[in-house]
């Protein structure tokens, strides 16, 4: 069974038995009559009803607990993702020969920062971040901010891949 169906046999359950439960309150409170029903019946269709809540709420708690190992795992790999990026552009930083005041540019850029944040961030001027941006873009032999990124986006990318055609980078 799909996780989806699953869940959807969950709520059908659930609905039937929270509605046995809120009409009969209704009609009590309403004072509507009805005919009566004989007693084993209805305690077969409370304890049905009942127990057709207590599944709900096991099946809710399986598929909880269910969403949360995914949620692990995801996390894990973004943890992963998070750190080869970061290994990867130290790499990168060092075959550039970027010095240290470039190294931190080059992160706030490729995290997408303005020139003014970079700047007011480090505390220098505009001018100089400018400066530093232009030796970056040199030193790593690309025109702008973008083809930079492309650079990280495309190694990521590349490793990524499990099988590429013949001839392909």
């Amino acid at each position: 069974m799909t996780p989806k169906f699953v869940i959807l046999i969950m709520v059908c359950i659930q609905a039937v038995g929270a509605l046995f439960f809120i009409s009969d309150i209704a009609i009590s409170l309403l004072g509507i009559e009805r005919q009566p029903i004989d007693w084993k019946l209805r305690e077969m269709m409370e304890i049905g009803a009942a127990v057709a809540l207590v599944i709900g709420l096991v099946m809710s708690g399986a598929l909880l607990a269910q969403s949360q190992i995914k949620l692990g795992r995801a996390e894990a790999r973004l943890q992963r993702a998070s750190g080869a990026f970061i290994d990867l552009m130290e790499q990168r930083f060092a075959e550039w020969g970027l010095t240290p005041a470039e190294r931190d540019v080059a992160f706030f850029v490729l995290k997408g920062f303005s020139i003014h944040e970079i700047a007011t961030f480090r505390s220098t001027s505009e001018g100089t971040v400018k400066a530093q941006t232009n030796a970056i873009y040199r030193k790593a032999q690309v025109n702008g901010r973008g083809q930079l990124l492309s650079l990280f986006i495309d190694d990521l990318i590349v490793d990524a891949v499990p099988h590429q055609p013949p001839g392909q980078n």
